[in-house]
């Protein structure tokens, strides 16, 4: 039954990130549920994190794959902006394996939370950023602004990761593209590396519950191309919706579980 569990979880998950993003709030806490079976509380969540990254992360390969066609004329931005998604998302995944266990497990009400408001808030902040919208060329400022604001989002990505698609729009807004294909081709491509180099790091460090990796992904492919296809058929306000539901109910429970428990 945790293969069932887990394997429907990814499938909807793997819908929701082709659809709106935010699949990690339902992957992560099925994790966490089957884990805490037979490791300690602060050990389930970080390997429920890990687990939970290299187990989606083919279907934002196959997602990237998916945008080849609108990654033309975005090579400048691809190169100023790959680097450093690449090293903050090593920054994060060490962060996550080198840190005690309680630390992650503390924070995990706070980024539930933090990525469930951002999905909230994501068309307030779109049409304050312009997603979408022309935009003049970026000042050297405004460029060096956008390439730190990556960076950082990058670290967050690679230590949690839900919700780092809205905030890279919000920077990718800035850049004077004003098509929000090619917005999005772009994000799916750093979010692919961001998660990938995090991948990396937590195999090489051993952080991963393998037996659960296969099916996961096999589901979250099957799961993303099922929503690629019917998302034309769905309210994306209604899916976002859900989400922002689902992350408010579980930070309400971490919140809980862990600092207001006797446990």
């Amino acid at each position: 039954m945790n293969y069932f569990w887990l394997c429907l979880a990814a499938a909807i998950a793997g819908a929701i990130n082709s659809v709106a993003g935010g699949g990690t709030l339902v992957s992560f806490p099925i994790l966490v549920w089957v884990l805490a079976q037979s490791e300690s509380p602060d050990k389930a969540a970080v390997l429920a994190n890990t687990t939970s990254t290299v187990a989606l992360w083919p279907g934002s390969v196959g997602a990237m794959w998916g945008y080849q066609r609108e990654f033309q004329g975005t090579g400048h931005w691809m190169r100023l902006l790959l680097a450093p998604s690449l090293v903050g998302g090593i920054i994060g995944a060490v962060l996550l394996v080198q840190l005690p266990p309680e630390s992650f497990r503390r924070l995990v009400p706070w980024l539930i939370l933090t990525a469930t408001l951002l999905f909230l808030l994501q068309p307030w902040i779109a049409r304050r950023t312009g997603i979408g919208q022309p935009h003049e060329q970026p000042t050297a400022a405004v460029t060096a602004a956008i390439v730190l604001f990556q960076f950082l989002v990058s670290i967050y990505g690679g230590y949690f990761g839900a919700g780092i698609g809205i905030l890279m729009l919000s920077a990718l807004a800035m850049t004077g593209l004003d098509d929000i294909h090619r917005m999005n081709a772009l994000k799916t491509l750093f979010g692919t590396a961001i998660n990938g180099i995090a991948v990396v790091v937590f195999v090489s460090r051993g952080e991963v519950e393998w037996r659960y990796v296969a099916p996961m992904a096999v589901a979250s492919v099957v799961g993303g191309f099922v929503g690629a296809a019917s998302a034309r058929r769905l309210d994306r306000n209604l899916v976002r919706n859900v989400v922002v539901a689902i992350g408010l109910v579980l930070s309400t429970y971490y919140f809980v579980r862990i600092y207001f428990s006797a446990s």
